[in-house]
Protein backbone atom coordinates (compact mmCIF):
# COMPACT_ATOMS: atom_id res chain seq x y z
CA UNK A 1 0.00 0.00 0.00
CA UNK A 2 1.54 3.40 -0.81
CA UNK A 3 1.11 5.80 1.50
CA UNK A 4 3.78 9.26 2.23
CA UNK A 5 3.99 11.63 5.37
CA UNK A 6 4.41 15.54 5.27
CA UNK A 7 4.63 18.18 8.20
CA UNK A 8 2.87 21.39 7.29
CA UNK A 9 3.03 24.33 10.07
CA UNK A 10 -0.81 25.94 10.53
CA UNK A 11 0.20 29.43 9.17
CA UNK A 12 -1.80 32.71 10.42
CA UNK A 13 -3.66 33.24 7.41
CA UNK A 14 -5.43 29.68 7.76
CA UNK A 15 -6.91 30.03 11.14
CA UNK A 16 -10.12 31.64 11.80
CA UNK A 17 -10.86 34.21 14.11
CA UNK A 18 -10.77 31.59 16.77
CA UNK A 19 -7.59 31.18 16.12
CA UNK A 20 -8.37 27.50 15.02
CA UNK A 21 -6.94 26.37 11.85
CA UNK A 22 -10.22 26.48 9.27
CA UNK A 23 -11.97 24.12 8.05
CA UNK A 24 -11.85 24.16 4.39
CA UNK A 25 -7.82 24.00 4.89
CA UNK A 26 -8.05 20.64 5.35
CA UNK A 27 -8.89 20.00 1.79
CA UNK A 28 -6.17 22.04 0.74
CA UNK A 29 -3.74 20.41 2.70
CA UNK A 30 -5.21 16.67 1.48
CA UNK A 31 -4.30 17.81 -2.06
CA UNK A 32 -0.74 18.53 -1.14
CA UNK A 33 -0.46 15.11 0.73
CA UNK A 34 -1.85 13.86 -2.96
CA UNK A 35 0.99 15.57 -4.87
CA UNK A 36 3.54 14.94 -2.96
CA UNK A 37 2.67 11.32 -2.96
CA UNK A 38 2.39 11.66 -6.65
CA UNK A 39 6.28 12.84 -6.31
CA UNK A 40 7.44 9.73 -4.66
CA UNK A 41 6.38 7.89 -8.09
CA UNK A 42 8.54 10.51 -9.96
CA UNK A 43 5.49 12.39 -11.16
CA UNK A 44 3.82 15.44 -11.26
CA UNK A 45 0.38 16.63 -11.89
CA UNK A 46 1.99 18.86 -15.21
CA UNK A 47 3.61 15.74 -15.83
CA UNK A 48 0.33 13.84 -16.17
CA UNK A 49 -1.51 15.99 -17.44
CA UNK A 50 1.13 17.05 -20.40
CA UNK A 51 0.26 13.43 -21.26
CA UNK A 52 -3.39 14.04 -21.23
CA UNK A 53 -4.00 12.26 -18.08
CA UNK A 54 -6.36 14.60 -15.45
CA UNK A 55 -7.47 13.37 -12.15
CA UNK A 56 -10.52 15.14 -11.00
CA UNK A 57 -11.95 14.93 -7.83
CA UNK A 58 -15.51 12.64 -7.24
CA UNK A 59 -15.55 12.49 -3.76
CA UNK A 60 -14.15 13.53 -0.24
CA UNK A 61 -15.52 13.44 2.82
CA UNK A 62 -13.37 14.52 6.02
CA UNK A 63 -14.26 14.22 9.92
CA UNK A 64 -12.96 16.55 12.55
CA UNK A 65 -11.98 14.88 15.74
CA UNK A 66 -10.29 17.77 17.37
CA UNK A 67 -9.06 21.61 15.97
CA UNK A 68 -5.51 22.67 14.79
CA UNK A 69 -4.29 25.92 15.56
CA UNK A 70 -1.86 28.94 14.48
CA UNK A 71 1.74 27.15 14.50
CA UNK A 72 0.61 23.94 15.19
CA UNK A 73 3.77 21.70 14.05
CA UNK A 74 0.66 18.85 11.84
CA UNK A 75 1.28 15.73 10.44
CA UNK A 76 -0.55 14.55 7.08
CA UNK A 77 -0.77 10.88 6.34
CA UNK A 78 -2.14 9.96 3.24
CA UNK A 79 -2.51 6.70 2.03
CA UNK A 80 -3.87 5.25 -1.56
CA UNK A 81 -6.47 2.72 -0.30
CA UNK A 82 -7.37 1.22 -3.72
CA UNK A 83 -6.70 1.55 -7.28
CA UNK A 84 -8.91 0.41 -10.20
CA UNK A 85 -8.55 0.80 -14.21
CA UNK A 86 -10.14 4.75 -13.52
CA UNK A 87 -10.20 5.64 -10.02
CA UNK A 88 -7.76 6.08 -7.04
CA UNK A 89 -9.17 5.88 -3.65
CA UNK A 90 -7.24 7.98 -0.76
CA UNK A 91 -7.44 8.01 3.20
CA UNK A 92 -5.71 10.98 4.93
CA UNK A 93 -4.97 11.33 8.81
CA UNK A 94 -3.84 14.78 10.23
CA UNK A 95 -2.39 14.00 13.33
CA UNK A 96 -0.73 16.32 15.77
CA UNK A 97 2.22 14.84 17.98
CA UNK A 98 0.08 11.69 17.43
CA UNK A 99 -2.98 12.61 18.33
CA UNK A 100 -5.56 12.36 15.58
CA UNK A 101 -7.24 15.51 14.69
CA UNK A 102 -9.19 14.66 11.46
CA UNK A 103 -9.19 12.18 8.70
CA UNK A 104 -10.78 11.88 5.24
CA UNK A 105 -11.26 10.11 2.15
CA UNK A 106 -11.02 11.16 -1.82
CA UNK A 107 -11.54 9.33 -5.01
CA UNK A 108 -9.91 10.53 -8.14
CA UNK A 109 -11.00 9.72 -11.60
CA UNK A 110 -8.77 9.45 -14.56
CA UNK A 111 -10.17 11.66 -17.63
CA UNK A 112 -9.20 13.09 -21.17
CA UNK A 113 -9.17 16.82 -21.85
CA UNK A 114 -12.87 16.22 -22.82
CA UNK A 115 -13.71 14.44 -19.41
CA UNK A 116 -14.39 11.18 -20.77
CA UNK A 117 -13.42 8.68 -17.87
CA UNK A 118 -10.01 6.90 -19.16
CA UNK A 119 -7.99 4.30 -17.99
CA UNK A 120 -5.31 5.71 -15.08
CA UNK A 121 -1.43 5.56 -16.87
CA UNK A 122 0.19 2.33 -15.79
CA UNK A 123 2.34 3.90 -13.25
CA UNK A 124 -0.32 4.85 -11.24
CA UNK A 125 -1.44 0.77 -11.05
CA UNK A 126 1.49 0.09 -9.02
CA UNK A 127 2.98 1.16 -5.58
CA UNK A 128 6.32 1.19 -6.49
CA UNK A 129 8.31 3.89 -7.10
CA UNK A 130 8.84 4.91 -11.02
CA UNK A 131 12.46 7.00 -9.87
Amino acid sequence: MLRGEIAIRVRYAETDRMGLLHHANYLVYFEQGRTELLRTQGLTYKDMEDQGWLLVLTHLEVRYKSPARYDDVLTLRTIVERVTAVRIDHRYEVLRDGTLLAEGKSTLACVDRTGKVQALPDVLRTDRPVA
